[in-house]
């Protein structure tokens, strides 16, 4: 028979390894919740962020569900990233793309981008960043108009050096005391529109141009060679 002390030592081990199934198990589930509240929140402010691009009735799929696997230096991303697919009866109408420009003021500012099957722009929204309050956040639509002068710009409109901001000789305003922000979304965007442009046919899922022949030039039929003796 075991001493009055080693079962009372064996009784303390069962009830503290009992409280600590429990305790597990207690924050497991609570982790599992959390989880799934936190995955909801996510998806319902993409949800809301990409209906800012895209206006309603411009499309009738679901966004979430209607992706490409994306992954381009241009882009600015490190890793892949999801494409959403706008469709309008069965056609897509436009691509919403997540691109990051690197070089903020206060490091890499996160964007989406949507890009109409025409090449102009639907629409910008800033989804993360940490530039300076007062100054470099007005990049975001809570705190200004600034991002909606993209809508409706093109690699064509403006052409070229255009795509920059006043202060280096192109069209889109900076801010006064912060110029780097500003400057730094305006190539992130413009890049994402050269990516489009040069994967517009994948990203739409349009059929592939067929291969352009080459025409062979005429040729000039040579002087005729006189006979000499």
């Amino acid at each position: 028979m075991l001493p009055e002390i080693s079962r009372s030592m064996l009784k303390n081990a069962g009830v503290l390894g009992l409280f600590a199934l429990v305790t597990v198990g207690g924050v497991t589930l609570l982790q599992q919740g959390t989880a799934q509240r936190i995955q909801a929140a996510e998806r319902a402010a993409q949800v809301r962020a990409l209906g800012e691009i895209l206006p309603a009735g411009s499309y009738d799929n679901h966004l979430l569900d209607d992706t490409l696997l994306v992954d381009d230096p241009l882009l600015g991303n490190r890793r892949p990233q999801a494409a959403y697919i706008a469709r309008k009866d069965g056609q897509a109408r436009a691509v919403i793309l997540q691109a990051t420009a690197p070089n903020g003021y206060s490091g890499a500012i996160r964007l989406l981008v949507g890009v109409n099957a025409d090449g102009t722009l639907a629409g910008v929204r800033v989804v993360q960043h940490h530039e300076t309050p007062g100054l470099g956040d007005k990049i975001e639509l809570a705190k200004s108009d600034w991002v909606l002068g993209f809508v409706g710009k093109s690699l064509s409109d403006p052409a070229g050096e255009g795509w920059a901001v006043k202060k280096d000789g192109g069209e889109f305003d900076q801010f006064a005391g912060a110029t780097i922000t500003p400057r730094a979304v305006v190539a992130a965007v413009e890049r994402a529109l050269r990516y489009f442009a040069a994967n517009r046919t994948h990203l739409l899922g349009l059929p592939a141009e067929p291969p352009t022949e080459a025409v062979a030039e005429p040729v000039a039929p040579s002087a005729p060679q006189e006979n000499r003796p």
